[in-house]
């Protein structure tokens, strides 16, 4: 008789996407079994089974049968209060020895990357296994051969949309440019134009905003599979959240431990990009490539070989990439947070009077490559059609509909409290730091607190006079406002003013 179950307790700890179990270490399975910190475990409820990381408990916080279960190991296993279940030990994860052989040189096949893939969406790699994976990734590791193998295998991981048509429009930034959210401009003009354009985008893991978090301060995000197809197919567009619906999900699992060891890998963001777009079931996609000294991308050279992925390994998949690489030296629009960047995507949608212009500037431009690549404009002509059609009130109309039939459109909320920063002395601003305004953003409680965030005031080469306001910081509890101020203070590089050349 198999008696090695113990009742399940919902402890209501947040490790992200990690299942964690805990268990006492003086319980007769972990004795048993000799179970320890770091293990990795089987638990089976029912039909339904996870592999999860052990942790010990040496306090009364569990009975002696009973194990304590993380949310994310919760909710994969579908289980309640006191059910009980089985733990034993997992089978061996095979695909692992193509993780050591790549850090030792080899290179990934086609069946190695389709392991892999498949080991990390079943939940099979523990967190220090995902960081040897990361690892083995990082940097240039991987060629364009691998990069096309990863790919195929992220997609074939999820589902995928098959809209029955072409073109199939979609854009997407690559990121590390505060404020840069022209994605709902660029689906409400080209969605009114007639260019179907199913968006999935991020949360942010560890920027201020993701495009996912400033649209959920307008309209729900978190869209069923079927949801989508049907927002798609009534309005000719989305704005989603690409985690609710399962495309490529093995993708915001890699980019938590890759931020988690601050490892960049050109391949891996390449197949994170091109997996989520052919699995969201675009033909067509524009990439907006910033470069700027402190932008993700800081070089045109990386820009240039970045660019030469993203088109090979998009025409391997059958998907037709245009890059643009664009300025990033300095954030876009007036807010960072998500609040805040929604307000600035209403102003120019609206055509206010006081919306940022170069916000305004950016999406134009891009949704005018979007049209032309889409074919609803010829060369040359898509910045008059965008511009017309966001002038005509046209994309504002549309915008509202995506909204509506996503669940409903509201106004973003408001910080309760703000606090300027104002220039200590005058000159020109010369220099902007946007590693050093994200962290302070996230600081004062971004994206957590949709709220909280950064107003700007200046933009590079604007002449300032001492006491003048630079920008200010939104935050919903006192605590976090001074967190982010008190960063702030010791960072001056943040924001650099210099005299003025003669």
């Amino acid at each position: 008789m198999n008696n090695n179950f113990l009742y399940l307790r919902r402890l209501g700890i947040d490790t992200y996407q990690e299942p964690v179990v805990y268990m006492r270490a003086d319980c007769d399975i972990c004795r048993a079994e000799g179970f320890s910190s770091q293990n990795r475990v089987r638990v089976s409820f029912g039909e339904r089974h996870i592999i999860a990381t052990v942790h010990m408990v040496h306090s009364e916080l569990l009975h002696h049968d009973e194990a304590g279960l993380s949310e994310a190991a919760w909710h994969l296993l579908g289980a309640g209060e006191r059910e009980p279940a089985h733990f034993s030990h997992p089978a061996p994860v095979e695909s692992m020895s193509f993780v050591r052989g790549k850090l030792y040189g080899n290179r990934f096949s086609q069946p190695a990357a389709e392991a892999i893939i498949a080991d990390i969406r079943d939940g099979n790699y523990s967190d220090i296994q995902l960081a040897a994976y990361v690892a083995a990734c990082a940097d240039q590791l991987l060629d364009t051969a691998e990069t096309i193998a990863i790919t195929r295998a992220m997609v074939a991981s999820g589902k995928r949309f098959d809209w029955g048509r072409v073109p199939v429009l979609d854009k997407h930034c690559v990121g590390g440019l505060p404020g840069n959210r022209t994605t709902p401009v660029v689906v409400a003009i080209a969605t009114a134009c007639g260019l179907t354009m199913p968006k999935t985008s991020s949360r942010a893991i560890t920027s201020p905003a993701g495009t996912a978090d400033t649209m959920e301060t307008l309209a729900p995000v978190t869209l069923s599979f079927e949801q989508m197809r049907r927002v798609v197919e009534q309005e000719g567009g989305c704005i989603a959240w690409g985690g609710s619906v399962s495309l490529s999900p093995t993708d915001d699992i890699v980019i938590r431990v890759e931020r988690a060891l601050d490892l960049d890998s050109e391949g891996q963001l390449v197949a994170s990009v091109i997996s989520k777009k052919v699995a969201a079931g675009a033909t067509h996609v524009l990439i907006d490539v910033p470069v700027g000294p402190t932008a993700k991308v800081r070089q045109e050279e990386m820009a240039r070989r970045l660019g030469v992925q993203l088109v090979e390994t998009g025409a391997a998949l059958g998907l037709r990439v245009s890059v643009l690489c664009t300025d990033g030296t300095q954030p876009v629009g007036r807010g960072i947070g998500p609040a805040l960047e929604a307000r600035d995507v209403l102003r120019v949608l609206r055509r206010d009077a006081d919306a940022p212009c170069d916000l305004r500037a950016r999406a134009l431009t891009l949704a005018a490559a979007v049209l032309e690549l889409g074919g609803v404009a010829p060369p040359g002509e898509g910045l008059a059609r965008a511009t017309a059609t966001l002038d005509s009130g046209a994309a504002w109309q549309k915008f509202r509909a995506i909204c509506a039939a996503q669940g409903g459109m509201r106004e973003p909320p408001l910080a309760r409290y703000r606090h300027p920063v104002v220039a200590e002395r005058s000159g020109v601003v010369a220099h902007i730091n946007m590693r050093s305004l994200a962290k302070a953003a996230k600081l004062a409680g971004a994206p957590a607190d949709k709220a909280a965030g950064i107003e700007m005031h200046v933009r590079l080469g604007e002449q300032l006079e001492r006491g003048q306001p630079l920008f200010t910081m939104h935050a919903d509890t006192r605590g976090e406002l001074h967190y982010a101020l008190d960063f702030l203070a010791t960072h001056r590089e943040t924001l650099s003013i210099e005299e003025p050349v003669r």
